[in-house]
């Protein structure tokens, strides 16, 4: 009861002042709209795995989206320690679990949003399902996973700072595991430190995890690499 209502609460937020969303609508569309027209030229290369652009950066956007998503989730949290009101939560009986568990289901809720609007734009050019309508499902349950990390780890970061602005941590880490990953070019196209990076980096199986449908047919070797 404790978790439903506060994703619920996180949910009529943003319908009452949507200006909360814009941002994390926002950037994953331009995202999606600067990373195709820069890197189109690089369909033509062998081995890059598609030849529709829109295929390979759509998810990575989304992907984008889901961490502004966790971030803006934990960023509640933050924001309820500045005005006295999470103070009040803890004074609710009973375990304090449902309290982390309905900020994590409001983060992955709101992660659909930029989802779907990345989908839908990228759809408008052209982007193509080969792994039909399970695609869809693979990439939206990647995004509500990275919004649900990422809101965990900006609540370790909240609950020990207890300020906004040690949200900007979690922002740096997000925006630095998203691009030091596959996210723009696969990894055999890489070279040098960046390519061992992008190697360890969990970021890279989740997007390999997402991304498998836009480029052909899902299989279990990279659904669980």
């Amino acid at each position: 009861m404790v978790a439903s209502a506060i994703c619920g609460r996180g949910m009529r937020r943003i319908m009452a002042r949507p200006i909360l969303i814009m941002p994390v609508l926002l950037m994953p569309l331009i995202f999606v709209l600067s990373f195709t027209g820069a890197f189109v030229s690089l369909t033509r290369v062998e081995g890059y795995g598609t030849d529709n652009v829109f295929n390979w950066m759509a998810v990575y956007a989304a992907m984008q989206g889901a961490v502004f998503a966790g971030v803006g989730g934990a960023s509640t949290t933050a924001e309820d320690i500045e005005n006295g009101f999470f103070d009040r939560l803890l004074l609710t009986p009973g375990s304090r679990v449902p309290i982390l568990v309905g900020t994590m289901a409001y983060s992955a809720l709101r992660s659909t949003i930029p989802t779907t609007g990345v989908l839908l734009v990228s759809a408008l050019g052209g982007l193509r399902l080969p792994g039909g309508p399970l695609a869809l499902v693979t990439v939206y349950v990647a995004t509500a996973g990275m919004a649900s990390a990422f809101c965990l780890l900006g609540l370790a970061v909240v609950y020990r700072f207890r300020t906004m602005r040690s949200m900007i941590l979690i922002q740096v880490c997000g925006f630095s595991s998203m691009f030091l990953s596959t996210g723009q070019v696969p990894i055999h196209f890489m070279n040098g430190w960046l390519h061992a990076v992008a190697r360890v980096n969990p970021v890279t199986n989740v997007l390999r995890f997402a991304r498998q449908g836009f480029l052909g047919d899902l299989t279990w070797t990279m659904t669980w690499p």
